[in-house]
């Protein structure tokens, strides 16, 4: 078996925890718990297994349109 086989995306793994992240125009992010939060960006929720942290990305982030891009098609 070749070794990129056996790499999974951290990002994807269901027994992982996870937070929720933040950044400046609303934008959401579910992040691995090992991995450090980046610049720029704010956990908001977690660390909580992937299924919780989901769950309050969706009851928290209802329009996924930066907020810069709506406040110029609002003007």
């Amino acid at each position: 078996m070749d070794e990129d086989e056996n790499m999974t995306n951290p990002f994807d793994d269901a027994d992982a925890r996870f937070r929720v992240l933040v950044n400046s125009v609303n934008q959401h992010s579910l992040w691995p718990e090992f991995a450090d939060v980046p610049n720029g960006w704010v956990a908001v929720f977690g660390p909580a297994p992937r299924e919780e942290a989901v769950e309050y990305v969706t009851a928290h982030w209802h329009d996924i349109t930066p907020v810069l891009d709506r406040e110029r098609a609002a003007s």
